[in-house]
């Protein structure tokens, strides 16, 4: 079974709330019917492959007609539809290619925030998510690591490395608080371009996680553990995370060159991979059980399955 959502807005880009929006297949004239929300949406889960015809009516409108075909688990997001005020009726014919799936479905992910406002970009909840481009995972990576939240967050942690004297060799004072700003950041840059865009464009692979969600089959817990050493390729098939755990060893190596150096070593270096790779673990867990319920507006889709 596939799915349909999509937003309604006005001439002026505001949402329309209320807008009737009727799903039809070939030969129909009456299907199921939904209403957008207070943010525009609508959504329509459990839909058969096969043609579709989307109307949408409001009042003081003109009715719009999107039509589509849809596959077997596709998840159709469709453009936003803009309803005019004039006599007559518009057609949408919507045929959106993979990459342009991708694109509108990182827009949605840029919004993600836990809380409102802390950055939760590398999680998705469309289960057949499309395969992110090379400049998409680039895009990704830029902008969580130039997002103001996750600099100040490199700051708090600079903080409490230089309150419990770890990088001693930085020393105190401003200067030593700047070397482990310095150094913290370089991590997340470093480690965040090498496992989530260089390696995952090298390998094929993608760097999110793909939420599964309390009505899925099988474990979420070991699926959730798991989510440090397997992902999704870009054939959208389960296989081994190489990009995470080589890129834990990569960033840790490089991050030597510039680390004290009583603070380097061959047993400090696969220590610090091994937690990167255990950190991982843990991430999936929060955003499997918690995240979801700690991010507002969080669009909802049908349940990831079971590889």
């Amino acid at each position: 079974m596939a799915s349909i959502s999509g937003t309604v807005v006005d001439q002026q880009g505001a949402v329309a709330v209320g807008a009737k929006v009727q799903l039809t297949r070939a030969g129909e004239t009456q299907g199921p019917q939904v209403q957008s929300g207070d943010d525009g949406q609508f959504a329509f889960s459990n839909v058969a492959s096969g043609a579709f015809q989307l109307t949408i009516t409001a009042t003081g409108f003109e009715t719009k007609t999107v039509n589509g075909t849809l596959t077997a688990g596709q998840v159709y997001i469709v453009p936003e539809i803009v309803l005019n005020v004039a006599a007559t009726t518009t057609d949408v014919k919507v045929s959106l290619t993979p990459e342009e799936a991708a694109e509108v479905e990182v827009k949605e992910q840029e919004k993600q925030r836990v809380l409102g406002f802390i950055p939760n970009f590398y999680a998705t909840y469309v289960p057949d998510a499309a395969p992110l481009p090379p400049r998409l995972k680039f895009q990704l990576a830029w902008k969580s690591v130039t997002d103001p939240i996750s600099i100040v967050g490199v700051g708090m942690l600079a903080g409490i490395y230089q309150a419990s004297d770890q990088l001693n060799g930085y020393g105190q004072g401003a200067e030593g608080y700047g070397k482990r700003f310095g150094a913290i950041y370089g991590d997340v840059f470093i480690g965040t371009f090498i496992d989530s865009a260089i390696l995952p464009t090298l390998l094929h692979q993608d760097p999110r996680y793909f939420y599964r969600g309390p009505n899925s089959e099988g474990s979420r817990f070991m699926y959730a553990i798991g989510n440090a050493v397997i992902c999704k390729g870009d054939n959208k098939k389960y296989q081994p995370n190489y990009s995470a755990i080589l890129g834990s060893f990569i960033t840790g190596a490089i991050a030597q060159t510039y680390y004290p150096g009583s603070d380097r070593g061959t047993g400090l270096y696969f220590q610090t991979a091994l937690i990167r790779i255990a950190e991982g673990s843990v991430a999936g867990i929060f955003q499997e059980y918690v995240v979801p319920r700690l991010t507002p507006r969080l669009k909802k889709h049908p349940p990831q399955q079971q590889p």
